[in-house]
């Protein structure tokens, strides 16, 4: 009797209904394969992509620095590591040195402050004595500051612009000669979503971002006869740790989605696997932002009014939300 009844409810299932039933395990199992063999792909080209090339990375010591450092170290590149901290360098180093000796090169480090651009004379030397030559300067270092711009000092101005832009510009020229006599040659640009798009109370964070951005888009078509690819990364945030993506969503102004921390910005991790797939496939410009960011950037293109607008009053309702 039982059996005669559940043969009636498989024959009356609607035949749509049982092919999903068997599509959902198979899809699953596909989706899980392809994230696995991507791995395992991205893993690969970050050991071919670098292997025995020199690379310098600015602010090594950032979060985003040592996750470049640990990828490329691991993939057989000849470090160079640049930062304001010797002390941290070192440890960087010493983090590094656990790697098999057999296919990896012990990191060769220079201290390196855009701060100080009088040093930039005797630093570019330096770099370019370590390998004699450079094949990939990532370029990620940053200052930041968040202000009304009224309150901000000709001297903080500048201090910006030497870390945002002049540093960054200088330090690209140096290492352009020897690329341009070997013909071959990466400049990567790691650079705010603020070399497009701007927000209130950064400026002058802002103009240093677009102008370092715009150095570089007109640095790629001069050196492009050369063999030399420049490619710039556009990001709204990295985040160094979970306590800082906590603090981002206590913040009620509109405008501030288009900058928060999370969950608009990426992790280093994230960051350092899309540095080594534009390393790879010579991608000359790279937006890493969710939909938000993207829809103002194309906003503020053609329709600068309504941008302009939404951004205004994202001021005023700030404004009133700390009033209250």
């Amino acid at each position: 009797m039982h059996k005669g009844r559940k043969g009636e409810i498989f024959q009356e299932m609607d035949p749509t209904w049982t092919t999903t039933v068997l599509l959902v395990p198979c899809v699953v199992v596909l989706t899980a394969g392809f994230f696995y063999l991507y791995g395992v792909i991205m893993n690969l080209l970050s050991k071919t992509s670098v292997r025995n090339k020199v690379v310098v990375i600015t602010d090594a010591v950032s979060g985003l620095g040592k996750e470049c450092a640990g990828v490329f170290h691991k993939g057989g590149a000849r470090l160079i590591l640049c930062g304001k901290n010797w002390d941290k360098l070192e440890e960087l180093a010493d983090d590094l040195a656990y790697a098999d000796p057999t296919v990896t090169f012990p990191p060769k480090l220079v201290l390196l402050d855009f701060g100080d651009m009088d040093s930039m004379s005797e630093v570019i030397p330096e770099i370019l004595d370590c390998y004699g030559c450079v094949d990939i300067l990532v370029l990620n270092s940053s200052m930041k500051v968040k202000a009304p711009a009224q309150s901000l000092s000709l001297e903080m101005d500048k201090l910006l612009m030497d870390n945002n832009y002049f540093g960054p510009a200088t330090l690209a020229k140096g290492v352009l000669p020897s690329m341009i006599s070997r013909r071959s040659g990466h400049l990567l640009l790691v650079n705010s979503i603020q070399g497009k798009l701007t927000v209130p109370f950064r400026t002058t964070y802002a103009a240093s971002k677009h102008a370092v951005q715009a150095f570089f888009d007109c640095l790629r078509a001069e050196v492009e006869e050369y063999g030399i690819s420049v490619s710039t990364i556009n990001h709204t945030f990295i985040s160094c740790s979970a306590s800082e993506s906590t603090g981002a969503g206590s913040s009620k102004s509109i405008w501030s989605l288009f900058y928060s921390k999370k969950p608009l910005g990426i992790s280093p991790d994230e960051a350092a696997a899309e540095i080594i797939k534009t390393l790879n496939n010579k991608r000359k410009e790279v937006v890493i932002a969710p939909s938000l960011p993207k829809v103002a950037l194309y906003t503020r293109c053609f329709f600068p009014n309504v941008f302009f607008a939404v951004i205004a009053a994202g001021v005023k309702n700030a404004d009133t939300s700390e009033k209250m």
